[in-house]
C-alpha cells in the first residue's frame, strides 16, 4: 500500500503550464480546459499539460496552453526523456460545458477534446482513459510511478479513477 500523498508533494500545473517527470502531479479546477496526460508505461514518466484552447493559431508563448502546440511538445519532451513512442498512453478529464447557454460553435470544452483526440489520433497515441463533457469541473492528480494513476475529484466531489 503506498504512502498517503501529501499536498506538498504534488506539482500543481496551471492553466497553459505543462510538466514532465515522475512526480506527482494536480490540476485544479478544469472546466471547459483539458489535462492531457500523456504517460510512458516502460519508463514511469510523464507529462501532464493544462490545455485551455484547441488552436494556438500561430502563437508560441505558452505551448500548454493550445491543444496543437501542447501535444506536439509534450511527445518531444518525452522523447528528449529517451521515451519510446510505442509505450506512449494518454488520459484526458475536463471539457466540461460549464455554461449552458453557449452551445454548439462556442462550447470550448467540447472543441478541446475534440482537438486532442484528433491530434493523439494522428501520432497513434491510444487513449487509455477519460472523463469528460458534462457540465461540472474536475480536478485531477496524475501519479505516474504508479503505472501513470490519475484520480479525478468532480465538483460534486465524486472521485474517480481512470
Amino acid at each position: 500500500m503506498s504512502e498517503p500523498l501529501l499536498q506538498s508533494d504534488l506539482v500543481i500545473i496551471g492553466i497553459g503550464e505543462h510538466h514532465l517527470g515522475k512526480t506527482p502531479m494536480s490540476s485544479i479546477g478544469l472546466g471547459s480546459c483539458v489535462g492531457l496526460v500523456i504517460h510512458d508505461r516502460d519508463k514511469g514518466i510523464g507529462v501532464l499539460a493544462h490545455i485551455m484552447l484547441p488552436v494556438s493559431q500561430g502563437k508560441q508563448e505558452r505551448p500548454g496552453k493550445y491543444a496543437d502546440t501542447a501535444v506536439e511538445m509534450m511527445i518531444g519532451e518525452l522523447a528528449k526523456a529517451g521515451s519510446n513512442p510505442y509505450s506512449l498512453v494518454a488520459k484526458i478529464a475536463g471539457g466540461a460545458s460549464m455554461f449552458k447557454s453557449f452551445s454548439g460553435n462556442l462550447n470550448i470544452g467540447e472543441r478541446n477534446v475534440e482537438a486532442i483526440r484528433k491530434l493523439l489520433k494522428e501520432r497513434n497515441i491510444p487513449i487509455v482513459g477519460e472523463e469528460v463533457g458534462g457540465d461540472m469541473g474536475r480536478t485531477i492528480v496524475y501519479i505516474p510511478a504508479e503505472r501513470g494513476k490519475v484520480t479525478i475529484r468532480k465538483g460534486n466531489n465524486i472521485i474517480i479513477e481512470i
